[in-house]
Parts: structure tokens; sequence; C-alpha cells
């Protein structure tokens, strides 16, 4: 009986070690599953494949799209996308059936159309395709990610959708059943040893005197090969004991299995620079040959898709004006290829700004490009170009992206944003202004006392006319970074006025060529009115800070001129 349960163990420990090598290997699980979007799924103009699915399986996911024509796959942030979809009609991938061979598609009703996403400055990258595209699914950067696929936004985007994920291979059972297996053997082979003793003898085992003397005789003549062959059995099943151990620690020091849906998602992540590197430098590409078009052609109209507000304003009148006076100064050139450093918010709602600071071939001095993008439809445009003063050191600002603050916060700042431009107006206008300590220039790049000297000595020269300034800024394009040392960079705009009256009857004001080309004539005697755009940027100290402020970047364009 002993050698039939032996002998049963035996053949069950076999089975169990071949089921657990069998996990191992020819039932072991593929390496990749593939899950297909349902052919029926509704019709839009946008499919968005949420952020979720890069990672939920681990591993590198690869998406293959088929469409009819040419459409495109766009990378952007989840909120971007989520912001340029709108309130358009729209299919959201959202997950993986349970049995892992179909993808999830939400639908949400909308607006039938919405413009044509090719090109927008939201995208981190596109991949552009006619009627099929493979694309394995990395993030360009840390943090979340989603994806958006359309044609020209009109026609529905391509529906075909298949995505093939990494698989869950891990064989929790394997290694439990070799262990098993092993051990029912040697059990089995154990108890076949103690089986054969036992029908050697009678009773209690020993046997008789004379079964015992036999015993013991033919184990003296064969004891020696009994050791050896002993020992190579209790080897071969130690072998297999061991095999399974190993392969037990092979498994404990193996990659976790990949995160299932169902798993605990990834904690929120903080705030992240609305452009990257890659994205400023192409932005700053298209917006450098836009404006080397309209400076060449002295069209304003080349400017238009890059260029807007102050920039644009003061561009147009400058090309107006050139048109008439061959020796009108040009604006300077904006370049792109030598980028100084970059300021990026992090604060992702709209409008978002973005500064430059470039150096090309024909900038004599570095200077600040304000770029602005209105909202998440709307591409970035050049608002501002503003030459650094001489002499005058940029402040430290971290390059991953810092804080935009309301021109009304004073939160950690020795005067807010409104408050230091409205103290820089003042100072420009009035010489005793109480401004006049609290906001400096550097030696070599005075701005300011110019303004002052040119303001005095009009008045004093002007023998036929009275003669009045003011500054005053434009609330709306104050933008406040704040910098490293917890201060900030306040940029914006301030019209200067330049109205003139004759002091009698029949006195004569005379304008320069440049105001004449805007005014229509060079001669009044009703009086004139000459407008300025000044580009500013001040730094303002931390509070608690003794410094005074600092001009750091200023210059004006004559934006207008007219007769009484």
């Amino acid at each position: 009986m002993r050698f039939k349960t032996a002998v049963a163990l035996v053949l069950l420990g076999l089975l169990t070690l071949l089921a657990g090598i069998g996990q191992k290997t020819i039932w072991a699980p593929s390496e990749t599953f593939t899950a297909s979007a349902p052919s029926d799924a509704a019709k839009a103009p946008l499919t968005v494949i949420d952020q979720k699915l890069r990672t939920q399986q681990g591993g590198t996911v690869k998406i293959n799209v088929e469409g009819d024509g040419n459409f495109l796959l766009a990378v952007g942030r989840p909120d971007d996308v989520a912001a340029w979809v709108g309130k358009t009609a729209h299919n959201t991938v959202t997950g993986v059936s349970e049995k892992k061979d179909a993808l999830v598609v939400e639908h949400a009703d909308g607006d039938a159309t919405a413009p044509n996403p090719a090109g927008s400055d939201l995208w981190v990258s596109t991949e552009s395709a006619s009627g099929e595209l493979q694309y394995s699914w990395t993030p360009p950067a840390d943090g979340e990610w989603s994806l958006m696929l359309a044609t020209d936004g009109t026609q529905p985007a391509p529906s075909a959708i298949s995505m093939t994920f990494p698989n869950d291979t891990s064989t929790p059972w394997a290694v439990p059943l070799m262990v098993i297996g092993g051990l029912l053997i040697l059990a089995g082979i154990a108890l076949s040893i103690l089986s054969a003793r036992k029908r050697d003898g009678e009773g209690d085992g020993q046997g008789s005197p004379f079964a015992r003397r036999a015993r013991a005789k033919a184990e003296s003549k064969s004891g020696r090969l009994g050791m050896v062959s002993g020992g190579m059995v209790t080897a071969a099943v130690t072998a297999v004991v061991v095999a399974g151990t190993g392969l037990a620690a092979n498994a404990a020091t193996s990659p976790a299995p990949a995160p299932t849906a169902g798993a605990a998602t990834a904690p929120v992540q903080p705030a992240s620079p609305v452009l990257l590197d890659a994205q400023f430098r192409r932005i700053l590409e298209q917006v450098s040959s836009a404006t080397d078009a309209g400076d060449g052609a002295k069209d304003a109209a080349k400017l238009a898709d890059r260029v807007g507000g102050t920039e644009l304003e003061v561009r147009t009148q400058n090309y107006k004006i050139r048109s008439q006076v061959g020796t009108y100064e040009a604006r300077m050139p904006v370049r792109s290829t030598k980028l100084l450093t970059t300021v990026v918010t992090s604060d992702r709602s709209w409008p978002r700004s973005v500064l430059a600071v470039t150096q090309g071939e024909g900038n004599v001095v570095p200077q600040l490009l304000t770029l602005v993008q209105p909202s998440a439809r709307e591409n970035y445009k050049l608002t501002e170009t503003t030459p650094l003063q001489p002499g005058t050191t940029f402040p430290a600002i971290s390059r991953d992206g810092t804080q935009t603050m309301a021109a009304s916060d004073k939160d950690g700042l020795l005067y807010s944003g409104e408050e230091a431009l409205a103290g820089l107006a003042d100072r420009l206008t009035n010489p005793e202004s109480s401004f006049k300590d609290k906001v400096v220039e550097g030696e070599s790049s005075p701005y300011i006392a110019d303004t002052l000297s040119y303001q005095a000595e009009v008045v004093s020269s002007g023998a036929n006319g009275n003669f009045s300034f003011t500054h005053k800024v434009v609330p709306e394009s104050t933008v406040v970074f704040r910098t490293a040392d917890g201060g900030a960079l306040v940029m914006g705009r301030i019209n200067f006025g330049f109205d003139g009256t004759p002091k009698a009857s029949g006195d004569k004001l005379t304008i320069g060529d440049d105001a004449a080309a805007l005014a229509g004539g060079k001669e009044t005697t009703t009086g004139m009115v000459l407008n300025f755009a000044e580009s500013m940027a001040v730094y303002v100290p931390p509070a608690g800070s003794t410094d005074p402020m600092r001009l750091v970047a200023a210059t004006r364009g004559l934006v207008g001129a007219s007769f009484k």
C-alpha cells in the first residue's frame, strides 16, 4: 500500500512540476495585447486619447490609426487639449474593456466643427499622415500628456484606432507549482524507500534474527554502492527543489507586474510651464520670419499672423513713415538665432504671456520680446520688443516656469505691478516726482534722464508754442513675472503724449518729417498732438528691501500725429 502511495505521489509531483514549467513556457501570457475602437462609434471632428492610457499598463503604447485622406495626431497637455476641444463634439478613448480586446470610447455632443488644429502653438509635436499612421506613444517631457486626432476640424476624425499595450506576463502560480511538485516527488521517493525496508522484515520492521543477519551480510558487501546510489537519488531530488527555489528567487527580483486599469492613479502633477523649450524656439522662429517678411516689404499685412498689440501698431506706423522718409530708423529686427534666455509662466489660464531675450545680427543690444497667447485656439503673437538698457543685468527667473501675478497683486513685493508702472510714468513726466529716488537707471542707460531733458528743451525753446507732456499707463498691457529672489519683473505700455498749441494767433508750429508723414503736413496754426508708445520693463524688489526699482528695458515708437 505504501509503495502505491509513493508512486502516486511521484506521478502527482511530476504533473504539478510540469504544470508550473508550462506556465513559464507554452502557457505563458503574450507580452502584448491589442484593443480596437468599436466600429459603430459615433462620428466626431475630434478624437481625444486620454492620458491615463499611456501609463495604465506600463511600458510603451503603440497606436495604429487608419483614416480617409490626410489627418494629424497632436500631442499636448491634457488641459491644453481640453481647452482646444472646448464645446466641439468629440470622442474620447478612456480605457480598455475587461477582456482587453476593445477600447472604451465615450462620445460628447457639441459644435459640429472646430478650427483646423494644424499649426497650433498648443501642440508640443504633431504627426501628419495620409491613410495610416503608426505611432509609439512616448512622453516629450515629465508630466501628463494627451493625444488628439483630427482631419481639418470639419470632417470626421479617423475612427479606426487600435492600441497595443504591454501585457501582464506574471505567472504567480508557476513557481509554487514547481516547488510543490518537487516536494511531492521527494516525498514519494522517501515513502518508497521506507516501503522497501518494511517488506524486508516483519512486525516491527526489523525482521527475524535470520533476516537481520542476512540483511547485515548483504549490506556489508554492497553498502558502499548503496551509499553512492542513495546519494545520487537525494542529489537528484535536491536539484529539483533547488531549481524551484532558484526560480522563486528570480521571480522575487523581477519587475513588479504592470498596473491594471483598477490600480490607483498617479498623484496630481504640479503646475508645468506652458511651453517646452522646443515649442518656444519653434514659435520664435515663426515670429522672426513674419517680422522679417513685414520689415522687408514694409507691409504690415505680413505681420498679422504673428505680431499684434503695441508692436503691430508701432511697426505699421514705422512702415508708413519709412515709405516717405528714407532716413527714418527701422525698428530693431527680431532674431531667434541667439536666444539668451526665456521666461515661461506656469499659470495655465489664458491669456498666457512669455518672454524671450535675444540678440542676433542687427541687434545692437539684447532685446526683450513679449509674446501673448490670448486664448487656446489662438497662437502667440509678439506684442512688444524692448531693448535692454545698456549695462543692465536681466533679473534671474527660473526657466522651468514661474508665477505670473495680477497687476494689482502686491504679495511679497515692494510695489504691485500697477504701482510700479504708475510710478515710472510719473517719474518720466515730472522731474520732481515722488518716485525720483524710487526708480533708478544705470549711468550708461539714461532713458529717463534723456526723456526729461528732451521735454525740458522743447518747452524752453518753443518760442511760438505752449507744450505739455503726459505719460499714462495702459492697464491692460501690464504683465508681472515673479523673479527668483522673490521680486518681480513688470512689463507694460505707457502712452507718451506730446501736446502743442500756438501762443498767439497766427503763430505756426512745425513738426518733423516723421510726424508729418502721419499728420499729412509739417505746419499748423491750430495746434498738434503727437503720440508715442513706450514699451517698458522695470524690476521691483521683494517686500522689505531698501533697494529702489530699476529700469531694465525701454523704447518708444511714434504711433500717431495729428493737427487740432
